[in-house]
């Protein structure tokens, strides 16, 4: 069994820090649980009764531990840790894809993950090199999003190119050739797509034009650019409002 410690990316296991994330890990992939703790102040939570059934019924083994809480958290505040098994994702090649190319913002990549599901677009490809995407930061920050979604690195975006050879690709860049809030209009959006979006700071390299539509969002020169987890957002509005 393992002994547990402060997280690294070469561990062979991750946590959930929180119960709500804890939580939709129980709910959606109970078979990679190792062990849930939970602090004595977690016994008078709303949350408690929810868990605990959750971990009797799938027989996960729940520890009342204050002191590995405090040591292994980030936050004071948290009042469970969950700790699950690293599990191999891939990606399917029928559906339609968000690809980050060399995302290097742990929070921004939570986040990114929330929206996504909300949206219904389940794969995510992550061209390296880029942020881990099971360091507790990404999964606390997309609140348990992460077990909702198939994900994939690959070591080259030609790579996944290779994989994804009949996906129409439109790629977000700040000088992209088309608009956004035009495309519908002029092309009509064509299935199944991947929408591509550059690093936070770099963004893409300019000859990633050449490998599909290029589309620019619309906004006022008050700002040099939007972040990156805000410009997929409304991407993933705008790919998917006639189907979710």
């Amino acid at each position: 069994m393992f002994k547990f410690k402060n997280y690294k990316k070469d561990a062979e296991y991750t946590y959930t820090f929180g119960a709500y994330p804890t939580i939709e890990l129980l709910k959606l992939m109970p078979g990679v649980i190792l062990k849930v703790f939970i602090s004595t102040s977690f016994y008078k939570s709303e949350f408690f009764n929810n868990l605990n059934e959750i971990c009797i019924r799938e027989r996960v083994e729940v520890v009342t531990d204050d002191k590995f809480i405090q040591r292994i958290s980030p936050k004071e505040n948290c009042l469970v840790v969950g700790v699950l098994k690293k599990y191999n994702s891939k990606i399917n090649a029928s559906n339609n894809h968000v690809v980050l190319v060399n995302p290097s913002n742990m929070g921004n990549l939570g986040t990114i993950i929330r929206t996504l599901v909300g949206f219904g677009i389940s794969d995510l490809a992550l061209v390296r090199p880029a942020v881990d995407i099971f360091d507790p930061k990404v999964i606390r920050a997309s609140m348990g999003a992460l077990f909702s979604i198939n994900f994939e690195y690959y070591n080259e975006f030609d790579e996944y190119l290779s994989f994804a050879g009949n996906h129409n690709l439109y790629m977000f860049m700040l000088d992209g050739k088309e608009k956004l809030h035009e495309i519908n209009q002029k092309d009509n959006i064509k299935y199944p797509f991947s929408l591509v979006f550059g690093n936070e700071s770099r963004g893409l390299p300019k000859e990633f034009s050449n490998y599909g539509v290029s589309l620019a969002i619309s906004q006022n020169d008050c700002i040099d650019s939007l972040s990156l987890q805000i410009a997929v957002s409304i991407a993933a509005y705008e790919f998917t409002k006639e189907l979710v």
